[in-house]
């Protein structure tokens, strides 16, 4: 009996003693407060990739055992700070910057794995970000990557990127892409 007790006893105070806890999840009916309905919006830029001079955009960090020796520079990992213009000129007002990294990952052919934040510093976007990771095949006329998200008026973004080399001087190594963001935020 007396053990019966004890053990009553010992499920009411374990009872009184567990609260209420609060759930891990709560899904969310779309529209919720503070969300718009998505648009979808079209940017256009290009982005200077400058690795000689006095003030390289884009900088080696990193290379492989190999990478001197490999055809497609395999290994190499680069950090970069490109400005992004409105024109293919660099003097044509900048929107913004490119900050990120990225590492050449394909043994036989030119592709890049391409990690890295589109920041906006000028006109409506100002402050926004669109973060862009994926696979650059770079010697394709046209690349396509995908955007995975985004901050400011770019929060819960989605899209894809499409770049094109717009020029490349092979000896210099400098370059301008051309791309086209479509991103639904």
């Amino acid at each position: 009996m007396a053990s019966l007790l004890l053990s009553l006893f010992s499920a009411l105070l374990l009872a009184s003693t567990i609260t209420g806890s609060e759930a891990f999840s709560t899904t969310v009916k779309k529209p919720y407060p503070g969300h718009k309905l998505e648009k979808l919006t079209h940017l256009h830029f290009y982005l200077h990739d400058i690795v000689t001079g006095d003030k390289p955009t884009s900088v080696v960090v990193a290379t492989g055992p190999t990478t001197n020796s490999s055809a497609t520079a395999f290994g190499i990992v680069s950090v970069i700070d490109d400005i992004l213009t409105v024109g293919a000129e660099i003097t044509s007002g900048e929107v913004g910057r490119a900050q990120g990294m990225f590492a050449s990952t394909g043994q036989n052919e030119f592709s890049l794995l391409m990690v890295f934040n589109f920041v906006f510093r000028t006109g409506k976007f100002t402050g926004s970000t669109i973060s862009l990771y994926g696979r650059n095949p770079i010697m394709s006329k046209v690349r396509e990557m995908p955007i995975i998200g985004g901050t400011g008026a770019f929060r819960f973004g989605k899209g894809y990127a499409q770049a094109k080399t717009f020029t490349l001087n092979f000896t210099s190594r400098n370059a301008v892409i051309e791309y086209n963001v479509y991103i639904w935020h």
